[in-house]
């Protein structure tokens, strides 16, 4: 997923504070959602977790090791987001856990009328294009890298819960239909770049880019390939993944430039280039706004652990 964020932290629960060493829960109860803060500072194999809402869950500190739906265990880091449905029980690993180095994660369990209200609304309002104008959670696309909305909607919504504001539901409220739009647009992404779809223009367009990445891709050019005006086109775009086509061109590019980066022999200036950036300056600066880092310390750290750098 494109440009994966890290949520701001939440301070640490003082040692004396604790009520246990495993999953230290904090809970700040709103109308509509249920926002737990829960922290582990010893390491524990397989400790189960069930909500009975639909949750969505993002790491802010440390790594856990995932058991869901009977798939491979997988490593979850800050930047990273989970969706849980009710009443589907995770197991979890906390290998790294520490009094120094807690693991740190928040859990918002969101009532499932607020949901089926947002989906009505957008489904009615906003009809989605192509064979499926319904808007739906993908449970397939259950574990994806948090985007800057995503990021900025979910600090939004941690902030409002645990506000002493007597507003402060009706804020939640507002957010959490920001943060549903958000998280289905983030899945219909991933789920149209996995398609073989022929007759979805925008898979279409989303392989015609990454086809011609390192070439210059201009707007009318996508639009008259997906057989849509230069209006239509962005708007739809936009409306089903979040982002503009243009946005999406940055994510690809410089998701190559990554993995052309951890070359030894690669340097930024031919990775620039190969990308499709004129400019090596513009393509450093626009690498450490979505990274963190610039590519000389994406290369420089990459060469260190031989694996790419979640920045």
């Amino acid at each position: 997923m494109p440009y994966m964020n890290k949520l701001t932290t939440v301070e640490i629960t003082e040692e004396k504070h604790l009520k246990t060493l495993v999953e230290n829960r904090t809970i700040h109860t709103l109308e509509s959602c249920e926002l737990n803060v829960f922290e582990t500072h010893q390491q524990a194999d397989l400790v189960s977790l069930t909500f009975n809402d639909f949750v969505v869950t993002s790491m802010l500190r440390g790594k856990k090791v995932m058991h869901l739906f009977g798939d491979p265990a997988f490593d979850y880091l800050p930047g990273e987001s989970v969706l849980v449905p009710a009443g589907v029980t995770m197991k979890i690993d906390f290998p790294e856990a520490s009094k120094t180095t807690p693991t740190q994660c928040i859990a918002l369990a969101i009532d499932n009328n607020k949901i089926q209200q947002t989906l009505h609304h957008l489904n009615e309002k906003h009809p989605r294009q192509g064979n499926n104008p319904y808007w739906q959670f993908n449970k397939n696309n259950y574990h994806f890298y948090n985007n800057i909305e995503l990021t900025q909607i979910m600090n939004k919504v941690i902030g409002h819960c645990s506000s002493k504001l007597p507003c402060k539901d009706i804020l939640a409220d507002l957010a959490l239909q920001e943060l549903i739009v958000n998280i289905i647009q983030i899945q219909n992404l991933k789920s149209v770049e996995d398609s073989e779809d022929g007759n979805n223009p925008l898979s279409f367009i989303m392989a015609y880019i990454k086809a011609n990445i390192n070439d210059e891709i201009k707007l009318d050019a996508l639009s008259k390939k997906a057989c849509m005006s230069k209006s239509t086109f962005y708007r739809v775009f936009k409306k089903e993944f979040g982002l503009s086509p243009n946005e999406y061109i940055i994510y690809e590019r410089i998701k190559m430039a990554k993995q052309l980066l951890r070359s030894k022999k690669a340097t930024v200036k031919s990775v620039s280039f190969e990308c499709g950036f004129s400019d090596v300056n513009y393509f450093a600066r626009l690498f450490k706004s979505i990274e963190g880092i610039t590519p000389s310390q994406y290369q420089e750290i990459s060469a260190i652990s031989g694996e790419e750098i979640k920045a």
